[in-house]
């Protein structure tokens, strides 16, 4: 079994860029990050290793942005505070914000894959942390790229 203080230091940068996907809020994302270190804190003692470590990490952390989807989605929604098409600056900074602002529209299910797929993740592991087959992972990659480069051209992004 691993250190936790080496699961933290190995997946912790990994989970923030997920949790931020779903949020596109850092400090949201901090806290879902703590929650998920939490949660792993606890769960460690009874991991049985039947999946890879960091299957479970990545599951830990997609359902308590799942979670906090939830919450969210019960409380009254506001329009983004900022016209995506005024967001023409072609900075790395700026391109990442964008980057997370176009994942935060997708559906849930195309964001976590999508968080995933960013990570580097193989597909089958994803396939496993989602429930879906290696082939529906793939086919939904394929769309959600679509639908980015849709936003992106339209929004004039990275031409």
């Amino acid at each position: 079994m691993t250190d936790f203080d080496d699961i933290y230091n190995r997946y912790a940068p990994q989970i923030y860029r997920i949790c931020m996907g779903y949020t596109n809020n850092s400090e949201q994302a901090k806290d879902l990050v703590q929650e998920t270190f939490i949660g792993i804190w606890k769960g460690l003692p009874a991991f049985r290793q039947q999946s890879h470590i960091g299957t479970w990490i990545f599951r830990i952390a997609t359902n308590n942005c799942l979670r906090a989807m939830e919450v969210a989605r019960r409380m009254p929604q506001s329009d983004l505070p900022f016209d995506l098409a005024e967001q023409r600056e072609e900075s790395p900074e700026e391109k990442l914000v964008f980057l997370y602002r176009c994942i935060g529209e997708l559906e849930e299910t195309d964001r976590i894959i999508i968080s995933l797929v960013l990570e580097d993740l193989p597909q089958a592991q994803i396939a496993e942390i989602i429930g879906l087959s290696n082939v529906n992972v793939r086919v939904k990659v394929h769309r959600i790229k679509e639908k980015l480069a849709k936003k992106f051209k339209a929004y004039g992004q990275f031409n």
